[in-house]
């Protein structure tokens, strides 16, 4: 088992969920095991100025070993795993991939199958790293903190390599979108930076969505059924009639590229009392602001008919990173040049979701995203190839060579 592999099962076995109901920063607690554990790793490597602060943000900083002035650059990756699905005892499987269904789970008929996953076949001959069905893997995003140290540590042990001050971030809470929220950036000190987040081999981007959540609670009246006419008023009904009231057409799994999306991700309650939560997505900001006014129309539309019963909170998350990489679209070329020259195809396309670098964009660390190699995040069906991961190390460490040499 190289280094690189044996690092990211290390870290997997970590219970790192992330929990957006949560007010405290990290979200859980445990995501703290992982950090520490990290910046153990991390003094163990070599690195200097490994720093973990109270609200579990951990940095650190390769020196240059170059005498020119040469811009401070920073990596990045996130410590948390999505809670939309779990990610404690996770018991990671290796398949050297021969083509066809892969039987994840016995016992519960779990298959990965290129039926339901094409890409799965583009890997005949490689060896994959699967979940056992139960859980999710966590190459998002511990993939991505694997490879990042793994290049640091080739450059350490290859000083012939000649690059300039490398800061290196590993941040909670990502995957409640919360990830850049006390990020500190003058702290960090890098001219720009990239988070190692992204999915297949040879995906970078600087496209994301603009992101909002809407929570909507509904107070009802419960009456005995035998007396209600007129009188009751239940709470789940209202819930329905509101969710029947945003498009089918508008949902993420009839959506693709740029286009944007209502997800309901949770709905709770009894007749007194009921909540929905949606996240609203869409690249372009226009229709991101149609459909945030949209969703308020419905619920004045049906407070008008409930005697207003119904409450929305909407707040946005993150915005489109484009409007600021475009502003510094080196940082953008220095990638996509990078994985030319190293013979990896680019896969330039929006993200359909959100990264740290989008907020980190905005708060004046311009931050494209660039591939762990993982497929399928955020589910059991997830899956990575070796080959991918040892591509994006390779990535790291040339990019920075490459920006040495400017």
């Amino acid at each position: 088992m190289t280094k690189l592999v044996e690092r990211f099962i290390n870290y997997v076995k970590f219970d790192t969920e992330s929990d957006g109901n949560s007010e405290t920063c990290p979200s859980t607690e445990k995501q703290f095991k992982l950090a520490k554990f990290l910046k153990d790793e991390m003094i163990e490597i070599g690195l200097g100025d490994v720093t973990l602060d109270e609200n579990g943000y951990l940095m650190g900083t390769l020196p240059g070993n170059i005498d020119e002035d040469v811009a401070t650059i920073g990596f990045l990756a996130h410590m948390d795993t999505a809670p939309s699905f779990s990610g404690k005892d996770v018991k990671p499987k290796f398949v050297d991939y021969e083509g066809g269904d892969i039987i994840l789970n016995k016992e519960k008929n779990i298959i990965l199958s290129p039926n339901d996953f094409k890409e799965l076949e583009w890997y005949k001959g490689e060896t994959i790293i699967t979940t056992d069905g139960t859980t999710l893997l966590g190459a998002d995003d511990k993939a991505g903190i694997a490879e990042i140290l793994t290049a640091m540590e080739y450059l350490m042990d290859h000083p012939e390599i000649k690059h300039g001050k490398i800061r290196i971030g590993f941040t909670p809470d990502e995957e409640i979108g919360r990830g850049a929220d006390l990020f500190d950036v003058e702290k960090f000190g890098a001219k720009f930076a990239y988070t190692i987040d992204g999915g297949r081999l040879g995906e970078v981007e600087y496209e994301n969505f603009n992101a909002a959540s809407a929570k909507i609670s509904i107070v009802g009246r419960s009456v005995h059924p035998g007396t209600a006419k007129n009188q009751l008023v239940n709470a789940l009904q209202i819930g329905i009639e509101i969710h029947n009231l945003i498009p089918v057409s508008e949902r993420p799994e009839f959506t693709e590229e740029y286009e944007g999306f209502y997800m309901l991700c949770e709905m709770n309650g009894d007749i007194s009392n009921a909540s929905l939560e949606y996240i609203i997505r869409d690249h372009d900001m226009d229709k991101f602001t149609e459909k945030k006014d949209y969703i308020t129309s419905v619920v004045e539309l049906l407070n008008k008919k409930y005697n207003g019963v119904i409450k929305l909170e909407l707040s946005d998350s993150y915005y489109n990173m484009k409007e600021k990489i475009e502003e510094n679209m080196e940082v953008f070329d220095i990638a996509r040049d990078t994985m030319i020259e190293l013979g990896i195809e680019p896969v330039i396309k929006p993200v359909r979701g959100g990264t740290d670098g989008a907020r980190l964009s905005y708060m004046g660390l311009p931050c494209p995203n660039i591939f762990t190699g993982g497929h399928n995040f955020h589910g059991q069906y997830e899956y990575i190839p070796v080959s991918s991961m040892e591509k994006s190390v390779e990535v790291i460490v040339k990019i920075c060579e490459n920006v040495a040499k400017k």
